[in-house]
């Protein structure tokens, strides 16, 4: 093969990381310098000191070869596509009928959040359910997350992200699939299906399609729920209060990506605020919630790639008219919004074919796969159990 040839193999993959790079976090972390503690014991300034502390004790006594071992069971692929690398896990379930079913994660998470949810996908009767139900699973990496790096090329809008997974897709041998999704990989999946509705069974998302909700008219307004009217709150009292992260990543990705690159203390610290604001119920420690093998994990994971940045270009450096109007696939769509998430169905629906809306006003955050795996599971199925041929 010459080096004007395309190589369009899917390799497979193993995680190697070196032992100078274990070396290097163990040091940094034991001599990690914390800031004096703000006024104040609260979440509201960041992540406490004294939380903080205590976690980085953790992570610095974490045994990633362990992590390797596991992960590494994994069937992992890597396939280089328009020049960029991207990393997945591909397992196929033993069932003949098995629906393919294409995975994405979000910001600041990445494949390790649907871990959990392979067995369960590939074989369910072994899991609590029926084999009828079973997926051929495809777990993917975002550009610029985990080992879909190093990013290249300028332009990762949704739709850029989303052509590079029906590539994808083809390459695993997959002409015809089902989609899931949250955060970053919500806003996605439906750009696979605008791109390609013949291809694309059915889109699942948990939270909401990606929409940007603005002000509204006052028509509208009279004739929302009283959980759309809590949601519709909940969405402006972000913009006021939280948004500062997404304009700090969106305009200066680099510059979050050279502090986290050099301070693994930095990018836990920027990646726990969110997961905790994230989860719920929010006065519970994200790691009861999530666990603490996944946050250190998952933070491994960006450290040991160096992609506080990328990830942050990809994750929100999107698409410039966040309340631009996109055509509707008419492909078949599902929306399951968890107790902390504030999708709303009258602006969802103006673009997509939303044939399943389903409301949980009591349980679960942005992390469904981590927070409220049964039930994130139990709609996926009823969902494509509709759509199976």
């Amino acid at each position: 093969m010459t080096a004007n040839q395309i190589d369009a193999r899917v390799h497979p993959f193993r995680i190697e990381i070196p032992d100078s790079a274990l070396e290097d976090l163990r040091s940094r972390l034991s001599n990690a310098r914390l800031p004096h503690p703000l006024p104040g014991t609260g979440w509201d300034t960041g992540i406490p000191v004294s939380v903080l502390d205590h976690v980085i004790a953790r992570w610095a006594a974490h045994d990633w070869r362990a992590t390797e071992e596991r992960l590494n069971a994994l069937p992992q692929v890597i396939t280089n596509i328009d020049g960029q690398n991207i990393h997945g896990v591909h397992v196929r379930s033993g069932e003949k009928d098995a629906m393919p079913l294409l995975l994405m994660h979000g910001w600041p998470g990445s494949f390790l959040e649907f871990e959990g949810l392979i067995g369960p996908l590939t074989d369910p009767a072994a899991h609590g359910g029926v084999a009828s139900d079973a997926f051929d699973v495809v777990i993917v990496s975002h550009p610029g997350f985990g080992f879909s790096t190093p990013l290249v090329g300028a332009e990762w809008k949704r739709a850029d992200i989303a052509a590079v997974f029906l590539e994808l897709m083809g390459r695993l041998g997959y002409e015809r699939f089902a989609v899931q999704g949250g955060d970053v990989g919500a806003g996605v999946a439906p750009e696979i299906a605008r791109l390609a509705p013949q291809r694309v069974i059915g889109v699942h998302v948990n939270g909401s399609l990606g929409t940007f909700v603005g002000g509204i008219d006052d028509e509208t307004a009279a004739g929302l729920t009283p959980l759309e009217q809590d949601r519709l709150r909940r969405v402006g009292e972000f913009m006021q209060k939280d948004f500062g992260y997404i304009a700090i990543q969106s305009t200066r990705p680099g510059l979050i990506g050279a502090m986290m690159a050099d301070s693994p203390v930095g990018l836990f610290a920027w990646i726990l605020d969110k997961l905790q604001a994230w989860t719920h119920p929010a006065e519970m420690p994200a790691m009861e919630i999530i666990g603490e093998r996944f946050i250190i994990e998952n933070a491994s994971l960006y450290w040991f790639t160096e992609t506080g940045g990328s990830s942050a270009y990809v994750g929100y450096a999107q698409d410039a008219a966040w309340n631009a109007q996109p055509q509707s696939s008419g492909v078949p769509t599902a929306v399951i919004v968890f107790a902390h998430d504030v999708g709303l169905r009258f602006a969802e629906e103006k673009a997509n074919n939303i044939v399943r809306w389903t409301d949980v006003e009591d349980r679960g955050g942005h992390f469904a796969a981590l927070e409220e795996p049964e039930m994130l599971l139990g709609d996926v199925r009823a969902f494509y159990r509709l759509l199976r041929d």
